[in-house]
């Protein structure tokens, strides 16, 4: 996948915290939404990975991360200001990985004020936040890193730590590259859609299982991913040209293989200490997560990814 180099950035729903701290305390308020596979609904699962020393994943290798803002030294402050000045073009997005994801981010406001406004309804754009190490949320609490990104409906924002994509390659073996990163940032924008929409007060914190409230949800939010993904070299940007070119096969694949590796069982078989507890299931199976996401990616209609719908087949 790349971006048009002629294409401008759009940066103002972008806020930089990074080397300001934060984290510390617990979740709070109302519950945030994970998330890239772990998420706060899955943060006890996290925690059991770490306690045992994880394991599994790759060792080493993958594909090298663009270069970008977040290797900062300690107490270096980065800002709004940084982002905007070396943010600018589809070039830039091509070559650091900050302006990628705020090339993603426009991608994903186009496509769902567009969908919104197809249907007689106005979208709202959360505001994403990056973050290194822990984050103060304005409405869920705090986080740390080992939360992976996430959503807090309290605030409409999403929350990254940009050191989750590394992450995804060396620890849990995913191939990554830019559209693989670009589905993890479009599935916590479709928990987004969920909470306009009012889809996530379907689901009480804490339930869990195959067929959870949890599980529809993040099932659902990755059918949304995959139906940006179906239009992401259509939707355009203020100029009326595209934003995304040249996605491929190969990058589709990418993203259904970071599907896999971020499954409850993927996660509890090969980095959990190797039994798969269904009960604990709050993202799905691998096997849920690419059938939802391919279910996405091949209408293209987020009509598709009822997975609350009466008598729906999970997968």
């Amino acid at each position: 996948m790349r971006f048009d180099e002629n294409a401008d950035l759009d940066t103002s729903t972008i806020e930089d915290r990074r080397g300001g701290g934060g984290g510390g305390g617990g979740i709070g308020g109302r519950v945030a939404v994970g998330g890239g596979g772990l998420g706060i609904v899955g943060l006890i699962l996290f925690f059991l990975v770490s306690a045992l020393g994880g394991g599994g994943g790759a060792s080493g290798g993958g594909l090298a991360l663009p270069t970008g803002l977040n290797g900062l030294s300690s107490g270096q402050q980065a800002s709004e200001q940084d982002i905007a000045s070396s943010c600018r073009t589809g070039a830039d997005a091509n070559t650091n990985l900050d302006c990628e994801v705020v090339a993603v981010v426009n991608s994903l406001d186009g496509y769902w004020s567009d969908t919104f406004a197809r249907s007689g309804q106005t979208y709202r754009p959360p505001n994403l936040v990056f973050f290194n190490g822990g984050v103060n949320t304005g409405g869920c609490g705090s986080a740390t890193s080992d939360v992976g990104p996430f959503y807090c409906p309290a605030d409409q924002k999403v929350y990254i730590d940009l050191s989750f994509f590394k992450e995804l390659e060396t620890r849990f073996g995913a191939q990554g590259g830019p559209y693989a990163r670009a589905y993890v940032i479009a599935h916590e924008y479709g928990h987004h859609v969920q909470n306009l929409l009012g889809t996530s007060r379907r689901v009480q914190a804490g339930d869990s299982g195959p067929t959870s409230g949890s599980v529809r949800l993040e099932l659902q939010a990755d059918c949304y991913a995959g139906a940006w993904g179906n239009h992401a070299t259509q939707v355009p940007t203020s100029s009326g040209k595209p934003l995304i070119v040249d996605v491929t096969q190969a990058d589709v694949a990418a993203a259904l293989d970071t599907a896999s590796r971020i499954g409850d069982d993927f996660i509890q078989s090969n980095l959990g200490g190797g039994r798969v507890n269904e009960s604990q299931f709050t993202h799905g199976s691998s096997a849920q997560r690419e059938k939802w996401y391919s279910t996405g990616y091949q209408s293209g209609n987020p009509a598709q990814c009822d997975t609350f719908a009466r008598g729906v087949n999970l997968g």
